[in-house]
């Protein structure tokens, strides 16, 4: 069997033919990835052979000989022989797919420095050695060779693709199935198509796509402040100890005078406490000094230490003292507090011995009550220590750590223990345990230690005041240069970070104290603040000169850095905190300040963004299986199809304007991009390398472009508000990197477009067909350069003719005022039938138009391309003509079936709807076709690039965290839809009330009509055509002016019983009404009879009256 290899990074790679299954893992990444792997081999083998056994090594040297070849695939032993057999394709368990995870290592990601010396060998003399060795190379490469001896100075040379796989195979050591991934990269390098490579094409290619995905990994994480910082002044006449947010997005200020202060996130003084009253203060000698504080949140408690070595509970919500504990040796400098179950809890302190207190709290609510009830002292209840020492339900411990004052302490509680800091370089950083170890022999011997010392010493002293030091096992201590002032410490993410007097934020493994695992220099004072935000994979840290820098975690590099001239914060520094909450630095001086960061504007926390900016187009490459899109901001981002991961993306494609429009040429390995810049730009788009610039005389934007083949000779060509189509020539032979288009056609500068064209269209063998915004369509002839035939809506003739007033036209120019056809296409198939429509336009008036193109042009069919009164932005066919994909300006997704449609001649009926559905919230910009998965992908204005299948269902959004694979089904979304698409009103299905072919009172009174008008109005409706309203103009239609209620009134509606109180007459008005056949009515036939007097009630006696109330009862 094959062995599954898995490195230090969790990395597949292959091994040589062995008869057991192995794999590492270290112990510190996730150990899912042992189980999945055997698990797969096991039921990837089920049914075809057997495991004959699955060894996890646990070390790297286990297989430290197999870590140098990338995995080809898996295989197994057959339980009936001893022949070897390759899993079947495609071996997936959960949401691990072994393919995709041997796809996600390329073979660029490969190459090591020393492996860039081999392959700089091979291309110099790769040919000369097989020529030596007495390979026949061919008649035209040994003409390339001599024509290089001669021309080629330096030496360089070129491989064909065969070649080239056989280099790479030898200089990387890969064997096994990589060919696919090999041909691919020798694609991605020969963007120009001619077969060869060249050693400065590879060296090129290599750099440009490193330093492109580099440039995207900083634009990710790129953060910003609002400067200058938002700053508000302080009631506080005393330093302010500490600043902390509430669970409410609170931020709480405290004072050394004891004066708490609440504030907004705008920094809006809410309102203002105080812990110390002037009365208290009064009978003091000395004012209390407050040193610290933290919340208790679970029983709404405030903790504060004192300068009178006390711990105070205050009431939350009112601040009223509650309880303290008294008569510790040390004052508490820094306090913490940390829940440890549903009724336990922590309360920490350090002093100035570098002593870590602790108290130990169990079924603290029943606990707190009973302090609450000790004598009170100086209008608090009082417990001393001694009291918390022996209690039943608490603990005190106290540790000796630090050799300094210990300047920060936490408990964490996901790894059970404290970390506190100080000063002293020896003791600078400590991780220990609570209560310490159960090591009963090492107890003993510090028991009997500790006896001998205070017989000596003859201190009787009590017990809760000593002092211990822990065992070495149960405390990791970290030696750091000048000590640590601050520290921060991340579960999530397995890191601690501290910085003290050497200016210098170093990075922990908590399990490895020898060395950092990183050093972050830059700051010019000593470190003053850190902390951790572990979703945002950031680091932020303050110096003593209130310079603020942000890190990133996986690179350790710095994201930006802002100092006091850029947030303008004065005085000197007092106390920080960071806010998860509000996404904001506090920052204490004389004045509080706040940096806000810069939040990513974001739709909604539901919805996935393929792009910052909206969509503009989107392409699928059958080549690498790979979809294009480029937004508005000039972004090109390249997505793995079968996974819908993002493989590559570069920035500037035109500058700062937006990319308005692209297509590939006839290989597929070269991407053309179209600006509102007015340029055109050719990439290749697998490292962001502009390989050509085409410029023409204007800087008018380009709508849309389109590659040609014309008799053997390349072009592409390009439309845009010039109003006039630009060709430019596709010459291998041309190395300018910046190109002019060629003349103009004599057709185009005289009778052409005389406004913005925004589509172009090409038919083999010659024809070209552009549409204007003005509603009107030209075809050409490729190779004349005249004008075929001009195409105009007889609609649009007639009212471009026309000059009426009368209201029906004025009504039918404000609902239908768009005449712009943003897309034309040919019917390829139908190029040769003379009776048949060739040409589709997408307008104008949201009308799909099918054209014939023959003796003029004549017009064969109409489609209303929207149900809700959207234009037509997108249309697309499959490869056989037959169904025609649209899309619109809400959103929707149009599938229509025109097999047969308007190819003899005129087609009064439209095509049938086969089916539509809503795929965005915005304008759908941009659609392609993939037939061969049956996938249709959609990008819109709403910045999002999704995958649908034929039938509309939903697979995915490009850069949604969870990958589907596009072969199996089962990872797809559906039966979900997007959550923008599920809560937007328009998604809603159709109904008569919401297309206003009915209103409410209808539908409401429908039983009052008459059944023959009932039946009119019902087959007028089914008459009228299927429309929605247009919501944008919703409000002005529902504005009523004083005409319209005059005319309403001259009608008298009130007579048609449609208000409550003249509702009897829809009775009387009403078909089945009983009517009047003579005689008495049935009321007046009834017989009567006389009212029997009821009795009289004897009122019960007062309730003062009745000895007993239960003797009536008894009797």
């Amino acid at each position: 069997m094959e062995d599954i290899v898995c490195d230090d990074d969790n990395r597949l790679l292959d091994t040589d033919s062995v008869k057991s299954e192995k794999f590492t893992s270290k112990s510190t990444r996730e150990p899912f990835m042992k189980e999945q792997l055997a698990t797969a081999v096991r039921h990837a083998k089920k049914g075809r052979g057997v495991v004959k056994r699955v060894r996890i090594c646990t070390t790297k040297s286990a297989a430290s000989e197999r870590l140098s070849r990338p995995l080809t695939g898996l295989s197994f032993v057959d339980s009936g022989s001893s022949r070897k057999k390759p899993l079947q394709r495609g071996l997936s368990l959960g949401n691990l797919d072994l393919n995709a995870l041997k796809r996600h290592f390329q073979i660029e990601e490969r190459i090591s420095l020393e492996h860039l010396h081999k392959l700089k060998y091979y291309f110099e003399n790769y040919r000369a050695d097989r020529a030596r060795q007495g390979f026949p190379i061919p008649p035209r490469t040994r003409r390339k060779l001599s024509w290089r001896r001669e021309a080629d100075t330096d030496g360089s040379g070129a491989l064909n693709l065969e070649e080239f796989k056989q280099v790479l195979k030898n200089c990387l050591g890969i064997r096994g199935r990589n060919e696919e991934q090999i041909v691919a990269l020798f694609m991605k390098i020969d963007s120009s198509s001619d077969g060869e490579i060249a050693w400065d094409e590879f060296c090129t290619y290599m750099q440009l796509e490193y330093a492109e995905k580099e440039e995207a990994v900083l634009r990710d994480k790129d953060v910003a402040f609002h400067l200058p910082a938002a700053m508000g002044s302080t009631p506080h006449r005393e330093p302010i100890v500490k600043v902390s947010h509430t669970p409410d997005n609170t931020f709480m200020a405290l004072g050394q005078d004891g004066m708490v202060t609440f504030w907004s996130p705008n920094l809006d003084l809410k309102r203002t406490r105080t812990v110390v009253t002037e009365q208290q203060q009064a009978n003091r000698i000395k004012n209390k000094w407050i040193t610290d504080f933290v919340l208790m949140s679970q029983y709404n408690k405030f903790i504060i230490g004192t300068g009178d070595r006390e711990i105070q509970f205050y009431e939350l919500s009112n601040f009223e003292p509650y309880c303290q504990i008294s008569g510790f040796e040390t004052v508490p400098l820094k306090l913490d507090y940390c829940p440890t179950g549903p009724a336990e809890c922590l309360v920490l302190f350090g002093d100035s011995e570098g002593c870590v207190n602790i108290v130990v709290i169990r079924n603290t609510g029943e606990t707190l009550r009973t302090w609450k009830k000790f004598p009170k002292t100086e209008g608090i209840a009082s417990v001393n220590v001694e009291v918390v020492a022996n209690g039943s339900f608490t603990k005190y411990i106290r540790w000796k750590v630090h050799r300094d004052w210990v300047g920060q302490l936490r408990y964490y509680d996901d790894i059970r223990s404290v970390i506190s800091c100080s000063n002293h370089a020896n003791s600078a950083l400590v991780i220990g345990c609570v209560s310490g170890s159960t090591h009963v022999e090492q107890q003993l011997k510090e028991i009997s230690h500790d006896k001998s010392t205070a017989s000596k010493s003859k201190m009787p002293s009590l017990a809760y005041a000593q002092t211990r030091k822990r065992l070495d096992t149960d405390e990791t201590v970290f030696k750091i240069y000048k000590g640590v002032k601050t520290f921060d410490f991340s579960k999530e993410k397995n890191l601690i970070v501290t910085g003290g007097m050497d200016r210098i934020v170093r990075t922990w493994n908590p399990y490895v104290p020898s060395k950092p695992t990183g050093m972050l220099r830059g700051h010019n004072a000593p470190i003053f603040h850190l902390h951790i935000s572990a979703e945002e994979n950031r680091i932020f840290s303050v110096s003593t000169d209130k310079t603020v820098k942000v890190w990133d975690t996986s690179d350790q590099s710095c994201l930006i850095t802002v100092t006091a001239k850029s947030h303008k914060i004065r005085g000197d520094l007092m106390c920080c905190h960071y806010s998860a909450l509000a996404k904001s630095l506090a920052m204490v001086t004389d004045q509080l300040a706040l940096l806000q960061l810069k939040m990513k504007s974001s739709l909604n926390a539901d919805i996935v963004l393929s792009h910052k900016e909206s969509v503009q187009c989107c392409k699928y490459n059958s080549s690498f299986k790979q979809v294009i899109s480029c937004s508005d901001a000039s972004v090109v981002k390249v997505w793995d199809f079968e996974t819908g991961t993002q493989i590559f993306e570069f920035s500037g494609a035109h500058g700062d304007k937006p990319v308005t429009c692209m297509t590939f040429d006839s290989t597929e390995r070269r991407l053309i991009t179209g600006g509102r810049d007015g340029v055109l730009r050719i990439w290749n788009f697998n490292n962001g390398h502009c390989l050509k610039s085409l410029i023409k005389e204007n800087t008018e934007e380009v709508t849309d472009c389109c590659y040609v083949e014309l008799l053997r000779n390349r072009y592409v060509v390009s439309v845009g508000w010039d109003h006039r189509i630009n060709i430019y020539a596709d010459a291998a032979e041309d190395f300018h990197h910046y190109q002019s288009p060629l003349p103009k056609w004599t057709d185009d500068v005289a009778h052409g477009h005389k406004d913005d064209i925004l589509s172009v269209a090409t038919c083999p063998p010659n024809l070209l067909a552009t549409s204007a915004y003005d509603g009107k369509v030209i075809v050409w002839n490729m190779v004349s350069g005249h004008i075929y035939c001009h195409l105009v809506s007889p609609e649009l003739r007639s009212n471009t003719c026309s000059s009426s007033d009368d209201e029906d036209d004025n009504r039918l120019k404000q609902d239908t005022s768009d005449l712009s056809i943003k897309k034309v296409l040919f019917l390829k198939s139908r190029a040769g039938k003379k009776d048949a429509a060739q040409l589709i336009a997408s307008g104008p008036k949201g009308q799909i138009h099918f054209w014939n193109i023959f003796q003029g042009g004549h017009l064969y069919g109409l489609v209303n391309g929207s149900k809700k009164q959207g234009t037509v932005t997108s249309m697309i066919l499959n490869a056989s003509d037959t169904v025609l994909y649209t899309t619109d300006s809400i959103g929707f997704v149009y599938v229509w079936d025109i097999d047969g449609f308007c190819e003899d001649g005129e087609a009064p009926i439209p095509p049938a709807l086969i089916r539509d559905w809503r795929a965005h919230t915005q304008s759908i910009t941009g659609m392609d076709l993939i037939e061969e998965h049956n996938i249709v992908i959609t990008c819109a204005l709403d910045c999002t690039v999704r995958v649908w299948t034929l039938d509309g269902n939903f697979v995915g959004t490009f850069g949604q965290p969870d990958p589907w694979d596009i072969y199996n089904p089962s990872t797809y979304s559906h039966p979900m839809v997007p959550y923008d698409v599920l809560v937007d009103p328009l998604s809603m299905p159709s109904h008569p009330v919401i297309d206003r072919r009915m209103s409410v009172a209808d539908v409401v009174h429908a039983d009052s009509m008459e059944g023959s008008d009932a039946g009119d109005d019902d087959d007028d409706l089914q008459r009228r055509p299927h429309t929605a309203p247009n919501f944008s103009t919703l409000h002005s239609e529902l504005l009523v002016g004083d005409d319209e209620i005059a005319e309403e009134l001259k009608r008298q509606p009130f007579g048609k019983a449609i208000g409550k109180r003249l509702r009897h007459e829809k009775m009387m008005n009403a078909p089945n009404k009983f009517k009047d056949h003579g005689g008495p009515n049935a009321y007046q036939s009834l017989q009567c009879y006389d009212l029997v007097d009821t009795p009289e009630i004897i009122p019960p006696n007062p309730s003062a009256e009745i000895d007993d109330p239960f003797a009536d009862i008894l009797d």
